[in-house]
């Protein structure tokens, strides 16, 4: 089984569970665990290249998914247009169409990259599209969803298994991950308090409707 996961620091608590879980498993032998920008993992997602995957939302339409995702309420922190002319970021697809749905100038910055901007203080000309999508819909946001071509069972199994429990991020893991991106474990522990993982009724509604707000700006 390929597993596909965004490279991003919003992930970590799952990226954690999931090793623990085929850890003392048959399937470890076989999982493959790839990792890249939500736009490479889109492409291959879509050419059945993994057999699961967080995808962006936008590319989760008519997609087997399950009730899990990345999802914030307010603002994320890691998702932000930059004042000036608009100027989409390679790495994200939803992201860039939730600029335009909010009718939003400026360079779309997404991830770490995005994060690290945040806490360096450079956030004067910064605006947070998760709050921005808060502010006009009183809804939180669902940037990605856990999707899947084969093994559905045991996706969702895993699925129900990490919503069910809060995954701890050992001290290891927090300052190792920390330390790639130059932040503190602090700020990292910050930073992931402002996320959450389950899919429920708001929450689809949201997707809904961005779904049908960017259909209509494609158009």
């Amino acid at each position: 089984m390929i597993f596909g996961s965004i490279s991003y620091l919003n992930l970590l608590p799952f990226q954690i569970f999931f090793k623990k879980s085929i850890s003392n498993s048959q399937i470890k032998q076989i999982v493959q665990y790839k990792k890249s920008v939500p736009s490479k993992i889109n492409q291959e997602f879509k050419r059945q290249k993994i057999d699961a995957a967080f995808i962006s939302s936008i590319k989760s339409h008519k997609r087997e998914c399950t009730n899990l995702g990345i999802v914030s309420f307010k603002e994320v922190y890691s998702v932000f247009a930059k004042e000036g002319k608009y100027k989409r970021d390679i790495e994200s697809d939803t992201s860039n169409a939730l600029a335009k749905i909010l009718n939003i100038d400026g360079s779309v910055i997404i991830g770490d990259k995005a994060l690290k901007l945040y806490l360096d203080g450079n956030n004067a000309q910064l605006r947070d599209l998760s709050l921005e999508w808060y502010n006009r819909y009183k809804l939180p946001f669902v940037f990605a969803r856990l999707c899947y071509n084969r093994h559905g069972s045991k996706i969702k199994k895993l699925a129900d298994k990490f919503a069910k429990k809060r995954t701890k991020i050992p001290q290891y893991y927090l300052k190792k991950a920390a330390k790639s991106k130059n932040i503190s474990p602090s700020e990292l522990k910050w930073y992931l308090e402002n996320i959450y993982y389950n899919i429920g009724y708001k929450e689809k509604k949201s997707l809904k409707l961005f779904l049908k707000l960017s259909k209509q700006k494609s158009r």
